[in-house]
């Protein structure tokens, strides 16, 4: 609604600058940029220019306050999630809705909480339901301006001298939200109805307190209202102990440099990027493509005949450097989304490109919209990364936006390495699983639900010229932990038998991938309990880089009806990790019905009071041949178990035994002959590569691949004209050529 439609309505003064309605501001901020290529069309950066100490003093007032607000509020959460790992952060935002400002936590939302709040502008929520001081709005609709509805967001709109100077944001993620399957990242879900508890940006609060209704209905909207309500009062502390500061620097420093400071901080902000992209990457076109398996064939009779088919997700992600160092991301020829929870939302993406921008090109704490506006991201209409589909489900989007955005790392590490930028280079991030979770009666006698974070202490992917760190860091939380066992233990109804780094999981390079582990529980003080696996185990989502190889694909392994209790009974021993897949410790240690497969996504399976249940956590990627690894470094590994002893010469070529001591020592003639004849056998089944092209070609024409490789590539196809012309070009195809239906 325009300023003068809002005076002729009667309704109340426009909450925006200079008598201007939020939607004005939105729409001639947007205008600006557009037209002068510049924030708030600043053409000096007068405030730093003028008084730099100053300039700084602001920014670290706000960055500090708001750091400060995430710590404070983190204690309040009593979710593990929330308080031991770190899975929430706040940002400061203008009257339009771009970030001045970001807290540590979890980096994807920069820009999801952007999206909200410019949804809620250019909806004319100043008009109705009103936007007025005390006021708490919440969002966690992806369609909105989120990535799952598992992300929870309040919004505080910050006012002074009765106009609106900006918003304050916070996130966190949820144990549960009301879905069909308990836990906050169900799968098996078709359709949004099955998703559970979304609030599409809606106003909860007035004069800072809950309204009654709201607090009402999420006592029955989640399994457990009580974490849900106090990550609620989390996230509006925090946004309140923001709301302080900026008001206190205001009345410090005076409304009209406040006002300057944040349109100069994102244009500077925005510079900065750009200067970063010239300087640390070459201009050209980098491309990465990206698949995730999504098999409900396995389902079928669980699930609707049209869901009950396997398919493969298709992320072309093509990164193109301009020449002006505008950076251009590109999924064209993205597959189409599917009747699965694994679909994503443009918010969603945008969640994904600040994930790797934030560790990436954005090496200080400087982090806000500037950057975002040195970027354009294409996500097709209709694909997975942007469903024509207003029910698709997106309960699960990560599933497939960390595959996607592998190929950013890849990219710009093949960019950086270019530039000579060598301790930038990193082999991908690896595709963050086992995410274990569950729900049912808890062992406190009530329904509950629950997800393990563990899988924010991955292993991270090798570096040029360093090997990955063990179990460390996820993708989306590169501060990640995985939690005191206590703090796990005391949320869901499963007792830790062991918790292990895990051998192999890193991919082999010249540097390897760095470790992801593995945790043995068993269900406890519950007669029943519903179980998933949620992570990659037919194939390989993410590769690694320079020859290194990708990270070990996981598998599920429960044993039901064990016989545990008599071996507790009578303390007889009982397994404590896996070790090896080929030769596993807990079928030598426990009987039982054995469940062991590749199905890492499959529905809620039901597990009984000592059934055991294995999580693996994905280890990272390599970086190089694997005939260039330091053979002392292999002898190492065989020293700490993170290497299995077989592998050492069918992976890399060394022969090591071990002394009395138990140490590896390295033959270090034998392993150069060994070398030196797999560098032989290499080159003996090697082909010309117009002879492989050629031969693959062929098997291109004919289709001959399985159903699902056959139908992402229709649907690419059919929804990008690009794609196809330069799929039949690069493979000299006829101009009317399509797969197979």
């Amino acid at each position: 609604m325009t300023t003068a439609a809002l005076r002729d309505s009667g309704t109340r003064r426009p909450a925006g600058w200079d008598g201007k309605s939020l939607h004005e501001m939105l729409t001639d901020s947007e205008e600006v940029f557009a037209r002068t290529g510049r924030y708030g069309g600043v053409t000096r950066l007068t405030l730093k220019e003028e008084d730099p100490i100053r300039y700084e003093k602001i920014w670290s007032r706000l960055r500090g306050g708001i750091v400060g607000a995430r710590e404070t509020a983190l204690n309040i959460s009593a979710s593990p999630v929330v308080r031991e790992l770190g899975e929430l952060c706040f940002g400061l935002y203008t009257p339009e809705g771009d970030s001045i400002t970001l807290s540590t936590g979890i980096m994807a939302h920069v820009h999801t909480m952007s999206v909200a709040i410019k949804h809620m502008v250019r909806s004319d929520y100043e008009e109705n339901p009103g936007i007025a001081d005390g006021d708490i709005f919440v969002n966690n609709d992806p369609f909105t301006g989120n990535v799952h509805n598992a992300d929870v967001q309040s919004f505080v709109p910050l006012f002074y001298g009765g106009e609106l100077v900006g918003w304050a944001g916070g996130v966190t993620h949820e144990l549960d939200v009301g879905a069909r399957q308990p836990t906050g990242m169900p799968i098996g879900h078709v359709s949004r109805f099955e998703d559970g508890y979304i609030l599409p940006c809606m106003k909860v609060g007035t004069n800072d307190r809950l309204h009654r209704d709201y607090l009402a209905r999420s006592q029955t909207a989640v399994r457990m209202p009580f974490y849900w309500m106090l990550d609620e009062k989390c996230r509006i502390s925090g946004d309140h102990i923001i709301r302080q500061t900026v008001l206190q620097l205001i009345a410090d420093e005076g409304i009209e440099t406040y006002k300057r400071f944040i349109r100069e901080v994102i244009e500077d902000t925005r510079r900065g990027f750009v200067e970063h992209v010239r300087t640390m990457l070459v201009p050209g076109v980098y491309r990465s493509p990206a698949f995730a398996d999504v098999p409900q064939e396995v389902d079928k009779g669980k699930l609707p005949d049209f869901a009950a088919r396997d398919s493969l997700m298709h992320s072309p992600m093509k990164i193109t450097i301009h020449a002006d160092s505008l950076l251009e991301l590109d999924l064209d020829g993205a597959s189409k989304w599917g009747y699965h929870c694994f679909n994503c939302t443009p918010a969603a993406l945008q969640g994904g490109l600040w994930v790797g921008l934030t560790q990436t090109l954005i090496p200080n704490d400087k982090v806000n919209d500037g950057a975002y506006l040195g970027t354009r991201l294409h996500t097709p209409r209709g694909t997975w990364a942007d469903p024509d589909y207003p029910l698709a489900s997106t309960t699960l989007s990560w599933c497939f936006l960390v595959p996607a955005f592998t190929a950013l790392f890849r990219g710009l590490s093949m960019g950086f390495m270019a530039r000579g930028f060598l301790e930038e280079v990193l082999a991908g991030y690896p595709v963050t699983g086992n995410i274990a979770q569950g729900g049912g009666m808890n062992q406190y006698g009530e329904d509950g639900a629950w997800t393990n974070f563990e899988m924010s202490a991955s292993g991270m992917s090798a570096r040029y010229g360093l090997d990955g760190e063990n179990s460390c860091a996820a993708i989306w939380n590169p501060e990640g932990d995985m939690g005191d066992v206590e703090s796990w233990e005391q949320l869901a109804p499963m007792l830790f038998l062991g918790r292990n780094i895990r051998p192999n999981s890193g991919g082999p390079g010249k540097f390897r991938g760095g470790l992801g582990h593995e945790s043995l529980m068993m269900v406890y003080r519950t007669p029943s309990q519903l179980l998933f696996h949620v992570g990659n185990g037919h194939m390989f989502p993410s590769g690694g880089l320079f020859g290194g190889y990708p990270n070990a694909t996981l598998y599920r392994h429960s044993v039901k009806h064990t016989d545990l209790p008599d071996r507790i009974a009578r303390r007889l021993p009982y397994p404590v990790r896996d070790v090896d897949a080929e030769n596993s410790q807990i079928a030598a240690a426990t009987k039982g019905e054995v469940l062991r497969d590749r199905n890492m996504l499959h529905l809620a399976d039901e597990h009984s009071e000592h059934d055991i249940y294995l999580s693996l956590i994905a280890g990272g990627n390599g970086l190089g041949d694997v005939l260039e690894r330091d053979p002392q470094k292999v002898a190492d590994d065989l020293d700490q178990l993170y290497l299995l002893p077989r592998c050492a010469q069918s992976i890399y070529g060394v022969v090591a035994q071990p002394g009395e001591d138990g140490r590896w020592s390295v033959d270090a003639e034998a392993t150069t002959d060994l070398r030196r004849r797999m560098r032989c056998e290499r080159l003996e089944r090697s082909v010309p590569a117009e002879e492989w092209l050629r031969g693959e070609r062929e098997r291109v024409a004919a289709m001959d691949v399985i159903y699902p490789v056959k139908d992402m590539y229709r649907q690419s196809m059919q929804l990008s004209t690009n794609f196809a012309d330069a799929f039949r070009a690069f493979w000299n195809l006829p101009s009317d050529w399509m797969p197979p239906a």
